[in-house]
């Protein structure tokens, strides 16, 4: 099995030091099973075993009331719980004992466990409190550009700072189909190594069956799929918007508190990210949070969104990796689509601009010193013949 590089491999190797159990969550089909073998993989001893949860036989020791049960199970197939014992437990949410059965052996045993599962609903309500102190959580989302052009084998130059990321009349030329792709297919894995587009519409489709029909029905008490899956339609067609939440309960025909409740569940589970505002002085943290959904190709297959909608969005997606991000906003009078706030570094105010200009960035740089933000940047999809003096979206890797 080719197994591509994540960013997220390195944290999760140095992890393996740590005493406390590996947990790798994050949305349906996003990499978990792959990233957890070469996780277990990493591991120099031999004391160690893959389980798979959604089988049936191994699934069912793991329901055992009697957790000296589980550890004969290890013991028989050449494990010694004496010595280090590290063991990967995939799909957890298939065996809702198994917190249990971790917090048993991790603390009787010193058992190291890596595990994974699809929703941090699940993980976030059963480990909160078993597991307080003795894990550590990593969200694996989907693909960055940078890892899209790594499972492309596209050879590229990874940027730390924003002004690297200037728009680069060379690397445009040679990056722009493939950012094309990113753009309208987003980053699951298993949709960027198909190379034909019908088909990777057709994993996207199965992928978000799957979780309508797993997911959702496994996770949450919804009693109407349909009107959540209706929701989504509705959600695709406002991102980048901030969400009003009485417009939206009443398109969707939902009491304010279910949608509340759905929303929360979307989130969650690695469907829609809300982005809040940006509490620089001003008192605009009481807005509404904007919408974001955390694939392209997810969001594309639920309704027609405008090209600079899909483009927005993965903006938002490939910033998430550089810092807090919020929005900026004045009531009705203006808006930034993005301040970031990376560690120890002063916040910085983002345009989104299909066809940057350069009244644009004027307007941007007098907008962010309001708020006292000095460093200001367009980012575009397209140059214009007489200005380039902005940050290109295929180059924020």
């Amino acid at each position: 099995m080719n197994i591509y590089p994540r960013s997220l491999f390195p944290t999760l190797k140095a992890a393996l030091a740590d005493k406390r159990i590996v947990v790798i969550t994050g949305m349906r089909r996003v990499g978990k099973t792959t990233t957890l073998r070469w996780l277990l993989e990493q591991v120099p001893s031999a004391n160690k075993i893959y389980l798979d949860l959604e089988r049936l036989d191994q699934r069912a020791v793991f329901q055992e009331s009697n957790y000296e049960i589980v550890l004969d199970f290890l013991r028989n197939r050449g494990l010694d719980p004496a010595a280090p014992l590290i063991v990967a437990l995939d799909e957890i949410q298939y065996a809702p004992n198994s917190p249990s059965v971790v917090k048993y052996l991790y603390d009787h045993y010193g058992v190291k466990f890596l595990l994974s599962g699809s929703s941090s609903y699940y993980l976030k309500n059963l480990f909160s409190e078993s597991m307080a102190g003795r894990k550590v959580v990593f969200e694996l989302l989907p693909l960055r550009f940078g890892e899209f052009l790594e499972f492309r084998g596209a050879p590229y130059r990874p940027r730390a700072r924003l002004e690297e990321m200037r728009f680069d009349p060379y690397e445009f030329e040679r990056l722009k189909t493939l950012y094309d792709e990113y753009l309208i297919y987003g980053g699951l894995p298993d949709v960027v190594l198909e190379a034909r587009p019908a088909a990777r519409r057709d994993i996207l489709n199965d992928i978000f069956s799957s979780y309508i029909n797993i997911d959702v029905r496994s996770l949450a008490d919804f009693q109407k799929i349909n009107e959540l899956q209706q929701l989504l339609r509705l959600l695709a067609l406002r991102i980048g918007n901030k969400l009003d939440m009485t417009k939206l309960a009443s398109a969707a025909g939902l009491s304010r508190p279910t949608l509340v409740q759905y929303l929360e569940f979307l989130e969650k589970t690695y469907i829609i990210a809300r982005l809040p505002a940006y509490a620089g002085g001003e008192k605009s943290v009481t807005l509404g949070r904007k919408l974001y959904f955390c694939d392209n190709g997810i969001a594309g297959i639920l309704a027609q969104i405008s090209e600079g909608a899909l483009f927005e969005n993965a903006i938002f997606n490939q910033l998430r990796p550089y810092g807090e991000l919020a929005y900026l906003s004045k009531g009705s009078e203006y808006e930034i689509d993005f301040v970031l706030r990376a560690a120890g570094q002063p916040p910085v105010a983002l345009e989104v601009k299909y066809h940057p200009l350069k009244t644009d960035q004027r307007r941007l740089k007098r907008l962010a010193e309001k708020h006292a933000i000095r460093e200001t940047w367009l980012i575009g999809r397209y140059p214009a013949p007489d200005f380039k003096d902005f940050l290109w979206g295929g180059l924020i890797f």
